[in-house]
């Protein structure tokens, strides 16, 4: 019955960890960033989502596709920090990027927090 109780103590802790850690972006360094941003992308199966890239330097990168007007034609993509709040872009080593999102018939300037990494290749940014 000891036994028993111990394997089942065993499953329920290592459950409890696989459950906390499902949720969070696998870690990534500047090449695997980099390799991700320069994948290509069907802009029909992504337009109008959020996708969830890793984490840099421990802080949660995503991709945008917003679309308006004609989609998906018109989708793009946008690599990003989600930052924490509280936090700032330079705080995290990142880059305050300012690019045109698609708004209804129209584009605006919206200004994002890039990782350092994609800067330099702009591809934190792609039409």
């Amino acid at each position: 019955m000891r036994r028993l109780t111990a394997i089942a103590t065993v499953f329920a802790i290592a459950g409890v960890a696989a459950c906390a850690h499902a949720g969070t972006p696998a870690p990534m360094d500047a090449a695997a960033l980099q390799a991700w941003a320069a994948r290509p992308w069907d802009k029909a199966s992504v337009m109008h989502t959020t996708v969830e890239v890793g984490r840099y330097r421990g802080v949660p990168v995503v991709a945008d596709h917003p679309c308006s007007d004609v989609c998906p034609q018109y989708t793009v993509r946008i690599i990003h920090y989600r930052l924490p709040p509280d936090t700032s872009c330079a705080g995290v080593g990142g880059v305050e990027k300012q690019v045109l999102v698609p708004i209804a018939i129209t584009v605006r300037p919206k200004t994002f927090c890039v990782p350092e990494p994609l800067v330099a290749s702009g591809s934190y940014y792609a039409r």
